[in-house]
């Protein structure tokens, strides 16, 4: 079931976003995934920052990805939700937990380092579209551009609020820093 629903994550099935939103049994997958995905970001750190950057860029993956989801949660319920939105934090992190199930691919860009940069561009786009028709769902949008709207601003909050972080605690710089 869990390999159906990836395959179906990485598809943009729609229908699949609507089912892990109401299935509470699901969280545990959605995580999964993304703990999967944060490692393959995490191994791309291996050659620069070794075992600890591994490490760090796994944690600051999962936990940055979670951030997001409950940015998009508020922007999409507080700020510019439609007339019948109606979800809870734990929806759109199931959505999204599936829709980061791209990110798995990263794990090329590792192997591949010659084409890196191409792969995980693919890989963001990949992510971003999978994302819009989770928040679609999720939050259940008439218009797709109103998803769009609600993660291109989630998107930029989270790099905000990572961009403060940075500067006030010193965490690690983006790779393409």
């Amino acid at each position: 079931m869990l390999i159906s629903r990836i395959l179906r994550a990485l598809t943009f099935d729609p229908e699949l976003y609507e089912e892990v939103e109401h299935d509470k049994s699901a969280m545990w997958q959605a995580l999964l995934i993304l703990l999967i995905s944060s490692i393959a970001t995490g191994l791309g750190t291996v050659k620069i920052g070794g075992l600890w950057g591994l490490i760090v860029a796994t944690v600051l993956s999962f936990v940055g990805w979670l951030v997001m989801a409950f940015l998009i949660y508020l922007i999409g319920t507080k700020l510019f939700p439609e007339s019948q939105t109606r979800t809870t934090v734990g929806e759109m992190v199931r959505v999204l937990g599936f829709a980061s199930a791209p990110g798995i691919f990263r794990i090329v860009a590792f192997f591949v380092p010659y084409i890196s940069a191409l792969v995980l561009l693919v890989i963001w786009i990949w992510i971003f579209v999978a994302m819009v028709v989770a928040t679609r769902q999720a939050l259940d949008f008439k218009n797709t551009w109103n998803a769009i709207w609600v993660c291109v601003v989630g998107i930029i909050a989270y790099s905000l609020v990572y961009l403060i972080l940075l500067f006030a605690y010193g965490l690690p710089k983006p790779i393409w820093s």
